[in-house]
């Protein structure tokens, strides 16, 4: 997923710094300009290894630890708030499936805690854990990968006015693939949630599910999983970028790469909620048709239509959802460029320069 060394930077250092350059970001430098980098510096290294954040800038933009770096912090911020937010997950998926019996967030959590007790808010935490960590992996780490290689495609002028179509064709291009990864551990997880009985978790979970509908049963999802996600990771990567971009623009007088790291991780916590709103509104419907999908065995987005009507498609469980991936989406983002910061790596996002020739 990594770029060789030897090709240059044409754009994207403006998609992480406010001033532009042609070559590799040196982070050492900037954090100390009388000091000079050791000449063993990461363009050399050939691994995947992560540098200790106690030797901070040794990993080079766009090489292979950088991508790298980028995978954990995906796995991290997606797999671990998405089990953190398990109990709202299990009570929005109960009302989509059975709105007669979970009529609201409030009566949802009664219900619940009346027939599961509090062990059965986290139902399907396992599925939820390892799903969206491999999910998540793909989606940051090739999302990066996408940014840089269409920004490549583009060119120094264009990349820099349609940033816009390149977050949003990078994040599709990337979220196609994480699908893949996260669909098998959704359809179980659905299962788990909205069917007591069916199964304690995953290790039971899963077997089952495959004997009831077959291997290819757990990929029946799919398609309205992209359905769900494309859209919804679409607004998710572009808006933050643009929203960053604002925030940094017009409500914070300091440049970014003179502002506190403390505070560039509240401007993506900040960016990254408000993006998760728009997100929400946007895959709610196909977010519906996967929970009805997943749980009704051959089912068709028909039927989930006909039951479920067109205004319930784009109203039921919504606002327990922009709670949840509002909340969701802003913690991801903090998470992720926490992790990047820890390993020496810049924030995601900022003021956008006019394009620059590239030196010869």
């Amino acid at each position: 997923m990594a770029f060789s060394s030897d090709r240059q930077s044409i754009i994207p250092s403006y998609l992480y710094s406010s001033s532009f350059t042609s070559k590799p970001l040196n982070l050492h430098k900037m954090a100390s300009p009388s000091s000079t980098p050791p000449a063993a510096a990461s363009a050399s290294s050939g691994g995947f290894m992560i540098q200790a954040p106690s030797d901070p800038g040794k990993i080079e933009m766009y090489s292979s630890q950088f991508y790298a770096a980028c995978t954990v912090g995906g796995i991290l911020s997606c797999g671990l708030t998405h089990m953190a937010v398990t109990p709202l997950d299990l009570v929005k998926c109960n009302m989509q499936i059975d709105p007669a019996k979970y009529k609201s967030i409030s009566s949802g959590f009664g219900v619940l805690l009346k027939e599961q007790g509090v062990k059965g808010f986290f139902r399907g935490w396992v599925p939820t854990l390892l799903g969206y960590s491999a999910q998540g992996a793909c989606k940051f780490g090739f999302y990066e990968f996408f940014k840089k290689y269409y920004s490549d495609l583009a060119g120094p002028e264009n990349a820099a006015k349609y940033k816009t179509l390149i977050y949003l064709a990078g994040s599709a291009s990337a979220e196609l693939i994480a699908d893949v990864a996260l669909c098998p551990m959704e359809a179980v997880k659905v299962r788990v949630q909205t069917q007591p009985g069916f199964a304690r978790g995953l290790s039971d979970g899963f077997p089952k599910f495959v004997r009831s509908e077959g291997a290819l049963g757990l990929y029946k999802g799919l398609v309205p999983l992209w359905g769900r996600q494309i859209p919804y990771t679409m607004m998710k990567f572009a808006s933050f970028e643009t929203i960053v971009e604002l925030i940094y623009k017009h409500a914070i007088p300091t440049p970014k790469n003179e502002c506190s790291k403390p505070l560039q991780l509240g401007v993506s916590f900040g960016g990254g909620y408000i993006a998760g709103v728009l997100c929400a509104i946007v895959s709610h419907p196909a977010d519906n048709l996967v929970s009805f999908l997943n749980n009704a065995k051959g089912a068709t987005v028909g039927d989930a239509v006909k039951k479920i009507g067109v205004v319930g498609l784009f109203t039921r469980g919504l606002p327990l959802r922009i709670v949840m991936i509002g909340t969701l989406t802003g913690a991801q983002w903090g998470i992720y460029d926490a992790f990047k910061v820890f390993v020496g790596l810049p924030t995601t996002g900022g003021a956008a320069p006019a394009a620059q020739p590239i030196k010869a």
